[in-house]
């Protein structure tokens, strides 16, 4: 099925009643163009988020009372055959420690929930390098979802979960700066949208400075390539 811009921005229009929610929106993975005016879907939405960003801004953080740093990861995969790809993909990274480009994988599966009716996902990963702690949002090799839907789901993340205090429960220096990335393997779909002329999701990316970082596996190791 095709939509006219009008009818893409009609989508827009009623999911930014709930802005924390907004990156689940299922437009936000249309990976067509209008039949109409033959732009990409997600241009035209990354267009109406640059023209009312300060909505970005209304999502309310979160503050977990219990720790946000969890003693039982351990990067144990219990379950090698579990459909739970991307978490499994977090824990092999964890156990690496250390991925070169990045730094030190500190957490995986972070969760930003402070009760169950929250409306929160977990972080995919945390890495700390450099003075820089980075909310990465993973997404596996054959991942179906557009960049789009990454800058969001990240930098939804980024404003929910309560900086303070997550840097003092990882036991960080208080002034540390914290970035949100799209985190994606290369080849995927997301990485093959950034090599297309995607002028409004490039602005997007820039605004919010959520630069994507993007993956390879060589060596029996992760790495990260720019």
């Amino acid at each position: 099925m095709s939509y006219t811009r009008e009818e893409i921005i009609s989508k827009v229009e009623k999911a930014k009643e709930n802005m924390q929610i907004f990156y689940k929106s299922d437009f936000i993975n249309y990976r067509g163009k209008t039949s109409d005016t033959g732009e990409y879907y997600t241009e035209i939405v990354c267009e109406w988020i640059l023209n009312n960003i300060e909505l970005l801004n209304e999502i309310p953080a979160i503050t977990r009372e219990n720790d946000y740093f969890t003693k039982t990861h351990n990067g144990v995969i219990k379950n090698i055959n579990s459909n739970r790809d991307e978490e499994i993909i977090a824990m092999k990274m964890f156990h690496q420690s250390t991925i070169n480009g990045l730094g030190k994988i500190i957490d995986y599966q972070t969760p930003l929930k402070n009760k169950a009716s929250d409306k929160a996902g977990k972080v995919d990963l945390l890495s700390y390098d450099n003075e820089v702690l980075r909310i990465l949002e993973l997404k596996k090799p054959d991942s179906e979802e557009t960049m789009l839907r990454c800058v969001i789901e990240g930098y939804t993340y980024l404003k929910t979960v309560d900086t303070k205090k997550l840097l003092k429960d990882f036991k960080l220096p208080k002034d540390t700066k914290i970035e949100a990335n799209p985190f994606v393997f290369k080849g995927g779909v997301a990485y093959n949208e950034m090599l297309e002329e995607r002028p409004m999701l490039k602005e997007l990316i820039r605004s919010l400075n959520c630069k994507p970082l993007f993956i390879k596996y060589e060596n029996e190791k992760y790495v990260v390539e720019g």
